[in-house]
């Protein structure tokens, strides 16, 4: 059970084209050990479809899939900044990239590290 209070917090790409909005109340972080998320060096947190909203950006949003194309990774065309992905294991969830959230400490929120480079 997460010691926050579910808040609204907002983010975005490095240039601001990408704008979303998230209500969570961070239970944990996420780093996992599969090849593209190596490469981005993200923190992400979990949420579910329903608590993830884009309010800007949508036509600068590219995607990338890769293995069993079912996670779809998006980014910034503009900038190149990871900002979620729709995951593989649980498709209805987001993983945000916890950096691009604005003013947004994840000091003493407990980091799971997730084992993505042994799925099948």
């Amino acid at each position: 059970m997460s010691s926050r209070p579910m808040q609204t917090y907002r983010g975005s790409c490095h240039c601001g084209a990408v704008q979303f909005e998230i209500d969570t109340d961070f239970p944990e972080l996420t780093q996992c050990d599969c090849s593209i998320c190596r490469k981005k060096n993200a923190l992400m947190v979990k949420v579910h479809e329903s608590h993830f909203r884009l309010l800007a950006g949508e036509a600068s949003l590219t995607e990338y899939q890769f293995h069993t194309r079912t996670a779809r990774h998006f980014f910034c065309k503009v900038c190149g900044i990871y900002t979620f992905h729709r995951k593989r294991v649980t498709p209805d969830n987001f993983g945000i990239n916890v950096h691009c959230l604005d003013g947004f400490d994840p000091t003493g929120i407990p980091v799971r590290q997730a084992i993505g480079a042994s799925m099948p």
